[in-house]
């Protein structure tokens, strides 16, 4: 196989998975909490040949970027719907570990926890779970994260940011490798919650973008295999 075909096949490969990025970023264009997503390629050099300048350059995925900006507020009026202000993420507690989001869309489960809407525990300041009495009224959520009721302090939802890399675990969901530590920045706001940062036109420019760069790849391979079959036949016939 030719050179040109190997970078055109590694590069086609490529646009295909950035192409599911973008298409994952407009489906999830309207979930709350969620953060968009860049795909990162690297390149490398493959030799071919004993000379040093006889290698082809070829590149792949290396990784994601997350755009973490915040997404506008839409106020619901929810007692137990929060949203964050700044940086930083709630805490949960999945069955896969410790999971940082923003999705705030909480509720209270049997026992009187406060849990997301895959029934997760949300974490505390202190890292346990948060348990609202059955006879507390009027809870509230201060901008520090502290939970009120019957005048009374019961807990404090924890706002954490992470130490190093995020790596996403579902759409919502991000593990921190490195840790969290807590943010004194952040401002919780009660009956709110944060939309998906997505742009939809910027991610449907950019569909277009990959869908036009990768049928040019496609019309590239396609006259490289009619100029290899022309000259393999060339041959033949000598």
């Amino acid at each position: 196989m030719s050179s040109p075909i190997y970078t055109t096949l590694a590069r086609q490969q490529g646009l295909m998975q950035e192409m599911q990025v973008v298409a994952n970023n407009l489906a999830n264009s309207s979930t709350t909490g969620y953060k968009s997503d860049r795909a990162i390629f690297t390149e490398f050099l493959v030799s071919t040949g004993d000379s040093p300048d006889q290698s082809l350059s070829m590149g792949g995925l290396g990784g994601h970027a997350f755009q973490l900006e915040q997404g506008g507020l839409n106020f619901t009026g929810g007692r137990f719907d929060l949203a964050i202000q700044g940086e930083g993420f709630f805490m949960v507690e999945t069955p896969q570990g410790e999971r940082l989001t923003r999705a705030g869309h909480f509720q209270l489960s049997g026992a009187g926890q406060l849990v997301d809407m895959q029934g997760n525990p949300v974490l505390s300041a202190g890292g346990n779970p948060i348990t609202i009495p059955d006879d507390a009224t009027d809870v509230s959520f201060g901008e520090d994260g502290t939970i009120s009721g019957n005048g009374q302090i019961i807990d404090q939802v924890g706002i954490m940011l992470a130490d190093g890399q995020l790596t996403r675990d579902s759409n919502t969901y991000f593990a921190a490798e490195g840790g969290v530590a807590p943010t004194q920045d952040a401002k919780l706001v009660q009956g709110a919650l944060e939309q998906s940062n997505v742009s939809p036109v910027l991610e449907v420019s950019r569909m277009i973008e990959v869908q036009r760069a990768y049928e040019a790849g496609q019309a590239l391979l396609e006259k490289e295999d009619q100029r290899i079959s022309q000259l393999i036949t060339a041959v033949r016939e000598r």
